[in-house]
């Protein structure tokens, strides 16, 4: 299973003991994953999810919200009920029924259903099931919402900034999408809407991509390191045998002198390390001088 399915397997075995936060949650489901109609056979509740998850959670919330002993789960995420039932749900999401028999979800929801915190967060876990979609954190990190009109996108990235995350939105042919990009607010957004578990995970594989996106940088600047280090002290040998071979050591100054003779003799040794090996000893700085004293003389001899 991908890491956002696991996530909404979650998501879909957490129920708030609260009714409100159950509400919340259903209004998003319904408002998200489908809608409500009047017919002649009686009222039906329709979603338009493949997810099975997302059927048996709104069918545990209208249960536990409205008390329904009778209702019966059809193929196609279809829920039929009474019309005692249909009128509870109108009157608790806060829905209009038409003349015609049709009840018409709000667009955005109704702020009263998301007035407090707890059921914001619900909400956006209602919303994440039906709409949202994770990308594997082991490639990249990307979470977005796709929305059917500009008004929801809206209203899902205003509950977002309310919990400090920063969310964005953009049209992408016929649909509004709201996401996140950032692997925190992804991290901020799993524990928000109580999916501690995959965040728990997501933790894990940030460290470990942290850690070996930090070791190979590490590896990159030594190599780097090592590869400038060994093209240095090739140029310094190739300009000291010029000089030995056109010019001669007993011409230059003691100090010029040794120091020629003992990268001869140390080929791969960093420059602290020559230092250590003159008499008197001097400092990486002092190397460093001498050297490029060796090749300013080099460089005359080549003219």
């Amino acid at each position: 299973m991908s890491f956002s399915g696991t996530v909404k397997e979650e998501l879909a075995m957490h129920i708030d003991s609260s009714r409100h936060c159950q509400l919340a949650e259903l209004a998003a489901i319904l408002h998200f994953g489908g809608g409500i109609c009047g017919a002649k056979d009686g009222s039906h509740l329709s979603l338009e999810t493949e997810n099975e998850a997302v059927i048996r959670k709104c069918f545990t919330l209208l249960e536990k919200t409205f008390n329904i002993n009778k209702v019966e789960i059809q193929s196609r995420g279809r829920i039929l009920f009474d019309d005692r039932t249909e009128n509870k749900v109108i009157q608790a999401l806060h829905l209009d029924k038409r003349e015609d028999g049709l009840i018409v979800l709000q667009t955005p929801v109704n702020s009263l259903l998301i007035k407090n915190s707890c059921c914001a967060r619900a909400f956006l876990r209602g919303a994440f099931l039906c709409i949202g979609s994770m990308s594997d954190p082991e490639k990249s990190y990307h979470l977005e919402f796709v929305c059917s009109v500009k008004e929801q996108a809206e209203q899902l990235r205003d509950i977002l900034r309310e919990f400090q995350i920063d969310a964005k939105c953009i049209r992408r042919k016929k649909y509004e999408v709201v996401y996140l990009k950032e692997g925190s607010g992804i991290v901020d957004l799993l524990n928000v809407m109580g999916a501690h578990v995959s965040l728990m995970n997501l933790e894990n594989l940030r460290i470990v991509k942290e850690m070996r996106n930090f070791v190979n940088r590490r590896v990159n600047c030594e190599t780097a390191n090592i590869s400038k280090t060994v093209t240095a002290a090739s140029k310094q040998i190739e300009d000291i045998i010029l000089i030995r071979d056109r010019y001669g050591f007993g011409n230059l100054p003691d100090n010029l002198r040794q120091m020629a003779e003992v990268r001869l003799e140390y080929p791969d040794a960093a420059l602290k390390e020559l230092g250590g090996y003159l008499d008197p000893p001097v400092g990486k700085s002092g190397v460093n001088h001498r050297l490029r004293k060796l090749s300013e003389i080099a460089d005359r001899i080549r003219l």
